[in-house]
């Protein structure tokens, strides 16, 4: 430990060691702090405030953590905290007697309070309640981070929500946002005919994504399983089986790296509609898109980390060989050979690999020069089949698959194919990317003999489209890192505390 955390250290002890021997003063008493079950509670913070003119010189019933006390000689005041913000306390010695005046003067921040008393406004218009009788509810026996500077070390808020969630109030302000986006994406999709489902997250192939899975063993099966990669090929079968649209936003797990744009379980929504193709995707995600932030936030302009965004239609479309001819001059399209697109790729500075395809290196170097570029919303058309081992090929060039991915601030957004069904076709994109994962490429997806099973009954046209719940949220919440949009994410186990 460092000399200041070594500091911090001793002086939350000896705070922690003061608050215990309180508790066994109070239990001494005959008063146990944890042995209430229940309190009933008439109005939150919220409603006392914005309903005063009925409620005042009225008897109210709230609950509450202190963050705040102020005392008076005989009287005190004190601000509570619950789900929808502060109000204040005024406790006075002659109305709820001296000994459980001496008891709310020991009180500590962070000590939760139900209260009963009358609402009123103070001299200075704060409205208040005007305390009859208190109960101890919870003992804290920890400090809470000092009130105006808050819990800043972003290492410590993300192993700590908790807190962070006690001292930020824009942090609880992001994740009730996000609750209201997923519902408002719900909503859309259910007016719209869409059925909600849910598929397995242990699999036996990880499929439906290039991703390194997490394996874990089923000990009464004895077989190695995988968390899921993601929800396509399951979300398919329901279409081959007669379901028309259908979407599911679940938790998906991939062995990667972290970032501020990557956390190993994070959440996505795909959804599935039969009959239709990448086209009509891209009008859906525009109208999904433009609803949630019209609803959630009431605009479609949006600041993103300084950056003015402007989510008005139409976003741009272009295919991602012309993306790459206006941010570099290269013309990817008059490239024939893989040798000369390897060539070609080197001359720009981008890192590949000798085994590399004209369709990798295409995509390499999109992700290296056009990416950061693309701000404003738009539509990158028309991947290489390399990277695309799901999706139909288009008409003009079988080398080049029928997906879209949506960028906005740099950043992917959703991920979009007419879903390839034709099942001879899958069985050797599957063929390809097992050779390239038992060439070394733990990434390449799965041969799954089930799914092309599946397809060999029937599968409708279908477009397909995937979206990151969580860079939504980022973008619609203007949340710098992944980590700030999810309540626990994941972070290295520290050795001590």
């Amino acid at each position: 430990m460092e000399r200041d955390d070594i500091i911090q250290y001793q002086e939350d002890n000896e705070l922690i060691a003061i608050r215990r021997n309180k508790l066994e003063a109070l239990t001494a008493k005959g008063l146990n702090p944890f042995s209430h079950k229940k309190y009933q509670i008439t109005h939150n913070s919220k409603e006392v405030k914005e309903q005063f003119d009925s409620l005042d010189g009225c008897e109210v019933s709230i609950a509450g953590r202190i963050m705040a006390k102020r005392g008076h000689g005989k009287a005190s005041f004190c601000d509570i905290m619950d789900e929808l913000g502060e109000i204040q306390l005024y406790v006075k010695m002659d109305e709820v007697g001296s000994e459980a005046y001496e008891l709310f003067r020991d009180l500590d921040i962070g000590d939760i309070l139900g209260v009963i008393g009358i609402v009123f406004k103070t001299h200075s218009g704060e409205i208040s309640v005007k305390v009859k009788t208190f109960e101890l509810l919870a003992k804290s026996l920890r400090p809470l981070p000092e009130k105006w500077h808050g819990l800043q070390d972003p290492d410590l808020r993300y192993r700590r929500r908790y807190l962070d969630l006690i001292m930020n109030d824009k942090v609880k302000e992001t994740f009730v946002t996000r609750s209201r986006i997923i519902k408002t994406m719900r909503n859309f999709l259910d007016a719209r005919g869409y059925l909600e489902v849910e598929t397995p997250v242990l699999q036996t192939t990880a499929g439906g994504a290039t991703a390194r899975p997490f394996i874990t063993h089923h000990n009464a099966l004895d077989i190695d399983m995988y968390l899921r990669i993601a929800t396509e090929l399951h979300l398919k079968r329901l279409i081959i089986g007669g379901f028309e649209r259908v979407y599911e936003i679940g938790r998906i797990f991939r062995n990667e790296g972290m970032d501020i744009k990557h956390n190993p379980e994070f959440t996505t929504i795909e959804l599935y509609e039969a009959y239709c193709d990448y086209h009509d995707m891209m009008d859906l995600t525009e109208q999904l898109i433009t609803y949630i932030a019209q609803e959630v936030l009431g605009t479609l302009k949006i600041t993103y980390q300084g950056q003015e965004i402007d989510l008005a239609l139409p976003w741009r479309r272009m295919r991602m060989v012309d993306a790459i001819k206006e941010f570099t001059g290269e013309d990817f399209e008059a490239v024939a050979s893989d040798d000369q697109a390897r060539a070609l790729a080197r001359r720009l500075g981008v890192e590949i690999k000798d085994s590399d395809t004209r369709g990798n290196v295409i995509n390499a170097v999109f992700e290296t020069f056009v990416e950061e570029h693309l701000v404003q919303p738009t539509f990158i058309l028309d991947y290489p089949i390399e990277v695309s081992p799901l999706a139909k090929r288009t008409d003009y060039d079988p080398m080049m698959a029928e997906r879209f991915e949506l960028f906005i601030t740099g950043r992917e957004i959703a991920n979009a194919f007419s879903e390839l069904n034709d099942p001879l076709d899958q069985r050797q994109r599957f063929i390809m990317q097992a050779k390239q994962r038992a060439a070394g490429d733990e990434e390449a997806h799965m041969m799954d003999e089930d799914f092309v099973m599946a397809m060999e009954y029937g599968m409708p046209p279908t477009g397909g489209l995937g979206i990151g719940v969580d860079r939504l949220v980022m973008l619609l919440t203007d949340s710098y890192s992944i980590r700030d949009v999810i309540l626990f994410p994941t972070m290295r186990p520290k050795t001590s505390q």
